[in-house]
């Protein structure tokens, strides 16, 4: 229908203005779809980037976040995600009514933003926000704890073979504070992901909530321990 039409260009054109970031210029992006807290869901994905590419994690936190949304009731609740990537766990905390702080490397912000903007615009209580996140890095800068504190702080399939283990720990560790709870699935691949766990459960007091055998994943709720 024409009115359908207009509505989806206004939609389009809203998407563009609202976007900070252009999403990065691969040659391959294909159109994932997932249903989760009631609501189709369309990410923009690309194999060229771990960074634009929905992981097991993800999906295992989705689906749990789905199952769960009454006793973790995230009506209005502040939330962060760590490696964000094309966005999907992000949005569907913003379906279940957070108000969702999406952060990633600058690389694939555009991406995470776009898939943000195109599936919670318009029917969703607060409006995702992207932020910049660099393991580690300008944490007091970027994100002091008196201006910013989170109810929780998500993460999935984070933790693979790569060199930031330690800064990613400590940025688990720094965003953080009394009351936070920090929910982290990850498919476990290697042994390096094994010792993560083990140092993550000398700083947090952690809870296995679920394990995906089918997809090797486990989901952990972490609170910090404080001395």
């Amino acid at each position: 229908s024409i009115l359908g039409w207009l509505e989806s260009n206004r939609i389009e054109a809203s998407l563009h203005s609202l976007q900070t970031f252009v999403p990065t210029d691969y040659a391959s992006y294909t159109q994932e779809h997932y249903r989760f807290a009631g609501k189709e869901i369309v990410i923009q994905e690309s194999i060229e980037s771990y960074g634009a590419v929905v992981w097991p994690g993800a999906t295992a936190l989705c689906q749990y976040l789905e199952e769960h949304a009454e006793e973790l009731n995230f009506q209005d609740a502040k939330i962060l995600e760590i490696g964000a990537g094309p966005g999907l766990v992000s949005i569907v905390a913003s379906i279940l009514g957070a108000q969702v702080t999406a952060t990633d490397l600058p690389d694939v912000l555009g991406n995470l933003q776009y898939n943000l903007l195109k599936n919670t615009l318009r029917c969703t209580a607060h409006l995702p926000e992207v932020k910049e996140l660099v393991w580690g890095e300008d944490l007091d800068k970027n994100f002091p704890k008196s201006a910013f504190y989170y109810d929780y702080v998500l993460a999935s399939d984070v933790v693979y073979h790569h060199y930031f283990l330690d800064k990613l720990l400590t940025t688990m560790v720094y965003l953080s504070q009394p009351g936070t709870v920090l929910l982290w699935a990850n498919k476990f691949r290697f042994s390096t992901d094994y010792e993560f766990l083990d140092k993550f459960k000398q700083v947090f007091d952690t809870t296995l909530l679920a394990e995906y055998p089918e997809s090797s994943v486990k989901l952990f709720k972490g609170i910090l321990k404080w001395d």
